[in-house]
């Protein structure tokens, strides 16, 4: 029997895509400008010390940011995304323009939490928005298409650390003209996005929080999908976090060129690896509705060797090495960052997808900072880094059979597939 064609798209299906990209870059721009810019705040504000310190800060960022995600889910679920995403960018952007202010490691923590707290509402709200829209065979080119923005956003905040050293703007002024774009976004943002219409959930306020968040706890797959999300986290932030550091201290290099060797080349190829990755799922989902797993499962397989291959580069003294196995983890990435939330959306029905992202967000990014602060601990302590990048090797191996164990429940509309077809 063939299958049915896919129901025309909504409209404003592509157009909130094409309008999140922008807000998605800012969003981690505004994360990774201080990775670029290590050097230069490290110099203004001495009293950070040391390199647990920084840890810390870039820790403290993610454990409000992961503890607040699943509160940012709910609320997007409950009272709508558009609002949720609005409101978001023109807090996280008034934040980013008073980082610039900080005076003291005490008030950058400050800063690096209320930016936590205010980001911490984006990012489901905006994926569950475009899962809305996009429901059958361009769910995942379309959340690939939301990723890039992302990995833009990481390649130009690794060109701030040429701007933290240019007289007159310095780092301070990086993030005052940063914050300033982003609140000016939030304005006609406001009154260009829409919600699509869902039904209304049958019971109300603290209930249906409490009910969403049971079922989802009590969904097996769900929790396969929670701990394949969280394990390459560890690797991803760190690489987002410490690299351009990492890169500067292993081959004798300056902060900018640190910054742009640790995250354009990758974030280049995470990008063709999200567009291939969610054209990729797309097509396989005509044969199988285990097609996002299966493609997103290749992409953990090439961060397997890219692991290895970054902790061990320093060893051959030649940057290239490094910038060529960050470039096949920026593919393996962009296959894998395409597919969570489409995969999500095959394990839990509508109303459970913002929060279900804010759970897996509270989980992966709570680890990641645990990561980005271990990793400050035994950098001071002289820990080889080949050795901590093949524990993050090895936790790929087990995201790949878990990624496998995940059986779908919730069909694609328009996929021609029934979710439980083995």
């Amino acid at each position: 029997m063939n299958a049915p064609e896919s129901s025309p798209l909504p409209r404003w299906a592509w157009l909130t895509v094409f309008l999140l990209a922008p807000v998605a870059l800012l969003n981690y721009l505004d994360r990774q400008m201080p990775a670029a810019m290590k050097s230069s705040v490290m110099t203004d504000l001495p009293d950070i010390g040391s390199e647990a310190n920084w840890g810390r800060m870039l820790g403290q960022f993610k454990w409000v940011y992961a503890f607040l995600s699943p509160v940012g889910g709910w609320i997007a679920d409950r009272f709508g995304r558009r609002l949720t995403i609005c409101g978001s960018l023109f807090a996280w952007s008034a934040v980013t323009w008073w980082t610039g202010h900080v005076q003291s490691y005490g008030e950058l923590l400050t800063a690096r939490s209320l930016m936590g707290i205010s980001e911490a509402f984006y990012i489901p709200a905006a994926l569950a928005l475009i899962a809305d829209y996009h429901t059958g065979s361009t769910r995942s080119r379309a959340v690939g298409l939301h990723q890039m923005g992302i990995y833009c956003g990481v390649i130009l905040g690794g060109f701030t650390g040429y701007a933290a050293e240019m007289p007159g703007l310095g780092w301070r002024g990086t993030f005052g003209w940063s914050g300033l774009v982003g609140m000016g976004l939030a304005v006609p943002l406001l009154l260009l996005l829409k919600d699509r219409p869902r039904p209304r959930a049958t019971s109300g306020g603290a209930a249906a929080g409490l009910g969403t968040v049971r079922a989802l706890l009590g969904n097996r797959s769900f929790l396969l999908l929670v701990l394949y999300f969280t394990l390459p986290a560890l690797a991803g932030w760190v690489v987002r976090d410490w690299m351009p550091a990492i890169l500067k201290s292993e081959f004798k290099i300056g902060q900018g060129k640190a910054g742009v060797s640790a995250t354009l080349y990758w974030q280049a190829a995470a990008i063709v690896g999200a567009f291939a990755g969610g054209w990729l799922a797309d097509q396989r989902m005509r044969s199988t509705p285990r097609g996002r797993i299966h493609v997103s499962a290749f992409g953990m397989v090439l961060i397997i060797p890219a692991m290895f291959g970054v902790g061990f580069s320093p060893q051959t003294g030649q940057l290239w090495v490094a910038i060529a196995f960050l470039i096949l983890f920026g593919l393996g990435w962009g296959f894998f960052d395409s597919n969570n939330m489409p995969i999500l959306c095959q394990v839990a029905p509508p109303e459970q997808r913002a929060t279900g992202y804010g759970l897996m967000n509270l989980v992966s990014i709570s680890c990641g900072g645990l990561a980005d602060w271990g990793f400050g601990i035994l950098r001071d302590r002289g820990l080889p880094l080949a050795a901590i990048f093949s524990v993050f090797a090895s936790a790929a191996v087990i995201s790949v059979a878990l990624v496998l164990m995940i059986r779908p429940t919730v069909g694609d509309a328009g996929s021609g597939q029934d979710a439980r077809t083995p």
